[in-house]
């Protein structure tokens, strides 16, 4: 195992297999837009682009793991990785083709991801990847917001030297990940650096909390990976987090924390001004 991988405790390491997105399927999915631009509801439209990123995979059964959970599991990591887009039409046919299952595990998966507002099922339409709804985002980062200012003041008094430098470790990683444009691999660190901070906190329900609302949260922000100015101000509020806990100082941590994610949310909207597309109000 090497130096980057060590440093995953097992909250972090359940936050970067969610948040990530791995998909897992032997089969490049092409899922189809219904109407030659957009999808509307009633008079608004829907608009959606006509090509979209493809969903690849190379996904092996799990033993003990029933169809219905991997269907869900892969549609999901594919929702929340943004190879689904938003507005996307879901083929369930080709779905089942490719994963080789009947449509009732489909069907159970896609009404939990229905229950998680990841998709729309609409009679006599179809179902629909969801566009990304701001009200929940806005209620996704509050209670992110909530958690991890709360979490670093609790750890910053007692928190050890090893943890602070896991964490300058992570940095480092972001920041060569920033200097040659590894998108992917500045957002998978980015995950690393939070879940590693809850890992600290030793409260296994409280990553939990943080995990439930996390999907609608994270199709957002991967949205802003290819914002190189953002990636870059990210690395400098990560330090200041560090410093605050390296310092032992609760008060400066919270702070960073605080300024750290209320940016990322104030960018988000301004995107979502720009490409209003892929967002519900």
């Amino acid at each position: 195992m090497n130096q980057a991988a060590a440093d995953i405790g097992p909250g972090a390491r359940r936050s970067i297999a969610l948040a990530v997105g791995h998909v897992t399927m032997s089969a490049v999915f092409s899922f189809n837009h219904r109407g030659p631009t957009s999808r509307t509801r009633g008079s608004r439209d829907f608009g959606v682009p006509l090509t979209y990123a493809a969903w690849t995979s190379t996904h092996t059964a799990r033993r003990g793991v029933s169809k219905a959970v991997m269907v869900y599991e892969e549609l999901r990591a594919g929702i929340v990785s943004l190879r689904l887009r938003p507005g996307v039409r879901i083929d369930k046919g080709e779905i089942c083709t490719r994963l080789g299952v009947s449509r009732q595990p489909l069907a159970e998966a896609l009404a939990r991801l229905a229950e998680e507002r990841l998709v729309d099922v609409e009679p006599q339409k179809g179902t629909f990847v969801a566009r990304i709804r701001l009200a929940d985002v806005a209620g996704a980062a509050f209670v992110r917001r909530s958690v991890e200012i709360a979490t670093v003041e609790r750890i910053a008094p007692t928190v050890e030297k090893p943890a602070i430098d896991r964490l300058r470790r992570i940095l480092g990683y972001q920041t060569a990940a920033v200097a040659t444009e590894d998108i992917e691999e500045f957002y998978t660190l980015d995950v690393r650096f939070h879940a590693t901070l809850l890992d600290q906190l030793a409260m296994s329900r409280v990553a939990e909390i943080v995990e439930t609302s996390r999907a609608q949260l994270e199709r957002a922000r991967r949205l802003l990976l290819p914002t190189p100015r953002r990636n870059r101000d990210t690395l400098e509020e990560h330090e200041a987090i560090i410093a605050g806990l390296a310092g032992h100082d609760a008060a400066e941590a919270g702070a960073a924390m605080g300024r750290h994610l209320d940016r990322g949310m104030s960018e988000l909207r301004k995107f979502a001004d720009r490409q209003p597309e892929l967002f519900e109000a």
